[in-house]
């Protein structure tokens, strides 16, 4: 690693201000999984360091009611997926946190330095588009509420400008009756997927027709991607067997793998059917046992 100065901010106003400051120089440390690897590898050789770990208000789960869950962007992996304030609602996220890498990793990651990462195959954040999640950013300038869909631009990268500082995300409580997966197929349990899927289902109150579906595709894409055409034969239907197999096949032909060092784009894109069926099937299930 090159030399850099470093600071640690006791504020998010001092954080920004250190930002605003030194722009592109300057680099967010948060768990550090992904920055110190990047920097020990020599990827890459920022001048200044700023340490966001010693803000108090950046680190906690919070959910008021019917109200959206706030995810601080300082909480940990392990934490959420242990989180017994997310389950009984928001338990697809658990599921899917507990996918990512290994105990040891999860137990350092924090969310915020994931999406930022923006790497694909990155687990989480197709799980909270699937449930429509929103981050706050700030900067010197104020605030700003971007849908998460909308935040990856490609392969690590985003909407966040230098400036910014991503500091919670905020889930909105998923309707009545929806049912949520996320179903990953990897060479190992701690290796980044090689496809995965999150799904949420929303049924009507007989449990026969859906009336909500999301589905999107990990790492098939720069970014995370949301499945609309499957989506689209989904709602409004009566779900069985037949007519998932035909939403798994339509999202199988929506995505756009490549060819990489782990298999074909072809085979990835076999998968996906595969994987989507699980997904959509799972979340189904649930919707029906959900109030």
């Amino acid at each position: 690693m090159g030399p850099f100065e470093y600071f640690e901010p006791s504020t998010i106003e001092e954080a920004v201000l250190l930002l605003n400051k030194y722009g592109n120089e300057a680099k967010v440390l948060a768990g550090g999984t992904a920055l110190v690897n990047m920097m020990k590898k020599g990827v890459i050789k920022p001048g200044y360091i700023v340490n966001i770990g010693c803000i108090p208000d950046l680190d906690y789960i919070r959910i008021d009611g019917d109200k959206d869950a706030i995810i601080k962007a300082l909480t940990t992996i392990r934490r959420i997926e242990q989180s017994q304030q997310l389950q009984p609602k928001y338990g697809m996220i658990c599921e899917a946190v507990g996918q990512l890498a290994s105990v040891s990793v999860r137990n350092v990651a924090t969310i915020g330095g994931g999406l930022c990462n923006a790497a694909p195959g990155q687990v989480i954040a197709p799980t909270l588009i699937a449930l429509s999640a929103k981050v706050k950013l700030v900067s010197v300038a104020g605030e700003r509420i971007v849908r998460l869909e909308n935040f990856f631009i490609g392969s690590g990268a985003t909407v966040l400008k230098t400036s910014e500082l991503l500091i919670d995300i905020q889930i909105p409580t998923p309707p009545a009756h929806s049912g949520g997966a996320y179903v990953k197929y990897s060479r190992g349990g701690e290796d980044y997927p090689i496809v995965g899927v999150a799904a949420l289902i929303t049924l009507d109150s007989g449990n026969k027709a859906c009336t909500g579906a999301k589905v999107v595709l990990d790492a098939v894409a720069p970014t995370p991607m949301i499945a609309h055409k499957s989506e689209e034969i989904l709602e409004g239907e009566e779900l069985d067997d037949k007519l998932i197999e035909k939403a798994a096949q339509v999202a199988s032909d929506e995505s756009s793998p490549i060819d990489d060092v782990r298999c074909s784009a072809e085979y990835k894109r076999k998968m996906v059917r595969v994987i989507a069926r699980d997904a959509i099937k799972r979340a189904a299930e649930r919707a029906k046992s959900a109030v």
